[in-house]
């Protein structure tokens, strides 16, 4: 575990769990939150620093406004249930994206809970919210090129240019894996995902176990990085 520092999660497949079993699929959204809770605690035990998790994206406005409200209703949920077992276990709050159009009363609650978390020293539960990686990139280009006009920069590189990203400070990515196994990623985390290992698995976000983060950190292990070089051990 000591070389995966950051899994970054694209939680699908909640509402077709919940169709496949007759619900709305709000009761789909809502057992993925309590899913939220349990990979995360588990993350956390293994070692992991970093685990973002995709809630909601810049395209997912698009759908149906109950829908979209109910969503936006489950921050409140899930931080009245779980923050008491996330201060025990030492986890910090943050969260990515374009906070501007995120209802007031949902993002008071991320604030309160990232408020409340800042001086632990666990494992960063990072929630993208209204994150879009296109966006996010536009945004960090307009930040350096304001920084640039008022003489602040010179010159910008590939590290550098992380220090304008929403994740700016957390480690790389190294593994993402989608749920649901659909094979896109989905305006995720452009940038960061360069060089990560993909691992895309056929579960359903609400099913999708410890016993399955296991086995996806197992097949990560057995892959060999090269971030574009070779390894001259193994068969290239």
């Amino acid at each position: 575990m000591n070389n995966l520092n950051h899994i970054a999660i694209i939680m699908d497949g909640n509402g077709r769990w919940a169709k496949e079993r007759n619900l709305p699929r709000t009761m789909g959204h809502k057992k993925g939150v309590e899913k939220v809770r349990e990979i995360a605690i588990y993350a956390n035990k293994l070692g992991v620093k970093c685990l973002t998790l995709y809630a909601f994206s810049t395209e997912n406005w698009k759908r149906p406004e109950t829908e979209v409200n109910y969503l936006m209703s489950l921050p409140k949920v899930f931080f009245k249930s779980y923050l008491k077992e996330i201060m025990e276990n030492n986890i910090v709050i943050r969260m990515v994206g374009d906070m501007e159009r995120i209802p007031s009363e949902a993002r008071e609650i991320f604030e309160s809970a990232i408020e409340q978390t800042k001086n632990n020293t666990g494992m960063v539960l990072n929630f993208a919210m209204n994150y879009g990686g296109q966006n996010e990139i536009v945004k960090a280009a307009l930040k350096f090129a304001n920084d640039y006009k008022e003489g602040k920069k010179d010159s910008l590189d590939e590290e550098s240019f992380k220090d304008y990203l929403y994740t700016a400070g957390l480690p790389d990515v190294d593994l993402m894996i989608r749920t649901s196994n659909e094979q896109r990623i989905s305006n995720f985390l452009l940038y960061q995902l360069a060089y990560s290992e993909f691992i895309f698995t056929d579960t359903y976000w609400p099913d999708f176990s410890c016993e399955d983060l296991d086995k996806c950190i197992e097949e990560f292990n057995h892959r060999t990085r090269r971030f574009g070089g070779l390894n001259e051990t193994k068969n290239n």
